[in-house]
């Protein structure tokens, strides 16, 4: 069965209703989430100490975190840095103790547990003000993202398709952001990265789509608006869940063989391609149909000939 010539028949635009109540809560609840709970900002937007040290062989991740979390440090980010003999640790800030202070502790509490091998190389503090630039310029690509989206879909396509997925991709945005602020897991540069990521791919989706509904609006004369919407979602669907498992394949062994340092990386993409899926098909072409789009929104300008005007007179 050949799913791209359209054996499949789904009535999606039937369901419009219930999915709108759906997208409609689930946004809800994400603006109530993050305005309650808030994100669990990572080290990259909060400040805190920074430790560099060196092993005199390869180093094992966790072990350093469970002895930092044995002495107290409940929010610590430790990473190869270079070589896996080079660890960098990042913690976040103790109330009364400068960086130094933190910085010897640390590496006072691996030369216990590890050898005195264990070599400082270096400790640094990262101011809290730092964080808030990187949480202003992280804002400000998101938003910068869809405006140029708003832009290139215009001029591809049609401003209704423009605002339809423009929307679509707020929604992605949101509804990623609110599950994070709902189970509280660390918010960092690789989430934020990860959610501009959701937005890229979220849009190759909409895209595929609004590209088989303007052929089908010029191919197929006798339909409404409703019936091309549906016909060019059912021949898209084989392509948008082949691209969505086989994204979701490498995104779960990101996830579970990755380790701890992408696990916020590998959740947000599986967050984003899964709310993703579910907006190219039933939010971005839904508020297309709510504006109103037609034939006529997508059929080429007409280019009058020279000399029309003279032959219309005679």
């Amino acid at each position: 069965m050949n799913l791209l010539k359209s054996d499949l028949n789904i009535d999606f635009i039937k369901y419009k209703i219930p999915a709108t109540i759906v997208s409609a809560i689930l946004i809800i609840a994400s603006i109530f989430f993050v305005v309650t709970k808030g994100l669990n900002l990572g080290l990259d937007f909060t400040g805190g100490t920074l430790v560099q040290v060196n092993y005199p062989e390869d180093a094992d991740l966790n072990a350093i975190r469970n002895v930092l979390k044995e002495s107290g440090y409940e929010k610590t980010v430790v990473q190869n840095f270079g070589t896996a003999s080079d660890i960098m640790i990042r913690l976040a800030p103790v109330e009364g103790k400068e960086a130094v202070e933190v910085g010897n502790d640390v590496v006072n509490s691996l030369r216990q547990a590890h050898g005195s091998n264990v070599e400082m190389r270096k400790i640094d503090f990262v101011s809290a003000s730092v964080g808030e630039e990187l949480t202003e310029q992280g804002g400000l690509a998101i938003l910068v993202a869809l405006i140029g989206i708003l832009i290139y879909v215009s001029l591809r396509f049609e401003w209704k398709f423009a605002l339809g997925s423009v929307a679509a991709l707020a929604h992605d945005v949101m509804i990623t952001i609110g599950f994070f602020s709902m189970i509280q897991m660390e918010f960092d540069l690789t989430v934020l990265a990860a959610v501009l990521a959701v937005i890229g791919y979220s849009l190759n989706d909409t895209i595929v789509v609004f590209d088989r509904i303007r052929e089908n609006f010029l191919k197929l004369r006798k339909q409404d608006s409703v019936e091309v919407v549906n016909i060019s979602l059912n021949q898209t669907l084989s392509r948008t869940i082949m691209t969505s498992v086989t994204t979701l394949l490498v995104l779960l062994a990101l996830f579970f063989l990755g380790g701890a340092t992408i696990h916020g990386f590998a959740t947000a993409l599986i967050a984003g391609v899964l709310v993703g899926t579910y907006s190219s098909v039933y939010v971005a072409s839904n508020i297309a149909l709510v504006l109103g789009i037609t034939k006529e929104d997508l059929m080429p300008p007409e280019v009058e000939k020279e000399g029309a005007d003279q032959d219309a007179i005679l």
